[in-house]
């Protein structure tokens, strides 16, 4: 589950603020931020004693050392509050050099080591303010390459759609644009079609039972459901048209866009999969992946007959509304 203190940002990996030479941060406690994939999801200036009140997790808190009377640590000080800041769930303590202290103090160096928390010295010349800005366009340039990735993914699963023999076409597409393991299964849970690496047994019985939680037909089956197996990550998706149909994705890693793209082969994949009841339908199927290709509404139009269509936009206030909630109440499938 993401956490709702969240932002709507990804994250920003502590080594690549440890790159930039024109900040010259360098770590001197905790774990490597490499090896350990230390992100950091804001970033506080604060020299509270105690600043875990004001901590929303995930924090690269910043302190030139005001609160730090003893050095030495000898009191016992330093000791708390790093575990106040570990306590918060903080992801890495940045401590500015001069004007107050000339050097980080050992006894906080120490203390973060002992706790794990990863402490980098901000050196006289880098302004926390500088830190911030950094951290924000990371950020930003973070969000670009995740929505350009997700718009080529879907355009991939567009055009694998319209393919002669679509179904697999679009699991292919998929395990590669994820980097893992798709499957389709069927009302009963077998193993309709599978692309990408070969999963083990392990990860294999874990997602056929991870599809059987949305297969299920109670009302309120969830539309998709997530777990881990081992190292590995899973995720199931009901498909549309309540005949029962899964599809299972299996990754080594998860990317923040990686539910967006599986909710465009959901989308597919419950057109594909659906009971065609004659032309009708399967103009209605044929007008949508043209639309997801980028064709002028003028040439999908005569696709639908002599029909009027409406197109709702909206927006829920406190939320954003759940798609099969949506679809419900407009009495259509073809909801985004």
């Amino acid at each position: 589950m993401t956490d709702p203190a969240a932002p709507p940002t990804p994250p920003v990996p502590l080594a690549a603020l440890l790159a930039r030479e024109d900040l010259g941060l360098r770590q001197l406690a905790g774990p490597d931020a490499r090896a350990a994939g230390t992100a950091v999801q804001w970033v506080h200036t604060s020299e509270m004693p105690d600043p875990y009140p004001y901590l929303l997790g995930g924090e690269l808190l910043l302190t030139a050392g005001v609160h730090i009377t003893d050095p030495a640590g000898a009191d016992g000080h330093l000791d708390d509050y790093v575990a106040r800041i570990v306590a918060a769930r903080g992801a890495a303590l940045g401590f500015g050099v001069a004007p107050l202290h000339d050097t980080v103090p050992r006894a906080l160096v120490e203390a973060c080591d002992r706790v794990g928390l990863p402490l980098v010295e901000v050196p006289p010349r880098t302004t926390f303010s500088g830190v911030a800005r950094a951290v924000w366009r990371l950020m930003a340039e973070a969000r670009h390459a995740e929505l350009r990735r997700v718009t080529e993914a879907q355009q991939g699963l567009a055009t694998a759609a319209a393919r002669p023999d679509p179904v697999p076409a679009v699991l292919r597409q998929l395990a590669a644009r994820l980097g893992g393991v798709a499957v389709l299964y069927g009302p009963d849970g077998a193993e309709l079609q599978r692309a990408g690496h070969e999963p083990d047994d392990g990860v294999r019985d874990a997602l056929r039972g991870l599809t059987a939680v949305v297969r299920r037909a109670a009302p309120a089956a969830p539309a998709s459901a997530a777990d881990t197996a081992g190292s590995t990550h899973l995720a199931a998706y009901a498909l549309g048209g309540g005949r029962g149909f899964a599809l299972g994705v299996a990754t080594d890693r998860r990317e923040p866009g990686d539910h967006t793209i599986a909710g465009a082969a959901v989308v597919l994949l419950s057109l594909l999969t659906g009971e065609h009841q004659g032309a009708s339908e399967a103009a209605r199927s044929a007008a949508l992946v043209r639309l997801l290709l980028g064709a002028p509404v003028s040439q999908t139009g005569p696709l639908l007959g002599g029909d009027r269509w409406s197109v709702v936009h909206a927006r829920g206030e406190g939320g954003p509304l759940a798609a099969s909630a949506l679809a419900a109440a407009l009495g259509t499938g073809l909801v985004d």
